[in-house]
């Protein structure tokens, strides 16, 4: 591991916006997000394979009278998005270091409000299906921890990955209330004020049209 690398880690540590194992809260934070952590009721956001914080942060900036965080497993990556958030002295942000299959460990059914799934890893090879962040083992457990007409928000550059990932969601019938595969020439542009994750801005310089879908949970209440 590089010197760099290790000095991030080391700042995950000490930052109070890191969450990781052996934090004291780390164990103790399912299903008191909002008591314990951010100590408000307002709407809980988790965006998933958040890596540097741009999308939490940007959001968090934006809506300070809602809670957002970030969930990665690269401490490092984690680091440095909570670095920014002490710098803009963000209280509704935080940043949870664990793996996504595990996610149920770290809250309860109906906690959350909306996901944001923003430019996962594609995993397109066929052997690798089963590890998309929208194949089925995964979206029932988004919607479990998502409130009745939760939202799950879908940004990505891989036209591949969103036709399959449309697919999914059709397949368990919920309700599409957006889908575009150019954003930025779409009417919902505005609905994301002009923030871009660090590889947005990679595939978007380079041409990439920008794929986007917004979903809701139908579940009973």
């Amino acid at each position: 591991m590089s010197r760099q690398k290790t000095y991030k880690y080391e700042w995950a540590e000490r930052l109070e916006s890191v969450i990781q194992f052996p934090k004291p809260f780390f164990s103790a934070c399912q299903g008191k997000w909002n008591q314990a952590y951010f100590k408000n009721s307002n709407k809980l956001v988790v965006e998933l394979g958040c890596g540097r914080g741009e999308y939490t942060n940007g959001l968090g900036k934006l809506f300070p009278n809602m809670n957002f965080i970030g969930v990665d497993v690269k401490g490092d990556r984690l680091a440095a998005g909570g670095r920014e958030a002490e710098r803009l002295e963000l209280t509704n942000v935080g940043f949870l270091r664990i793996q996504i299959q595990f996610i149920e460990d770290f809250f309860l059914p109906n906690e959350i409000d909306e996901i944001w799934i923003t430019f996962p890893d594609p995993r397109m090879k066929d052997r690798d299906e089963k590890k998309r962040l929208t194949f089925p083992f995964y979206l029932e457990k988004y919607l479990r921890l998502l409130k009745p007409e939760g939202i799950i928000h879908l940004k990505t550059d891989s036209e591949p990955f969103f036709d399959y990932s449309m697919e999914q969601f059709r397949a368990y019938g919920l309700p599409i209330l957006a889908e575009t595969k150019n954003l930025y020439e779409s009417e919902w542009n505005e609905d994301h004020f002009g923030i871009k994750t660090r590889f947005e801005k990679i595939w978007f310089d380079k041409g990439y049209s920008i794929n986007y879908a917004r979903i809701q949970n139908k579940k009973e209440a």
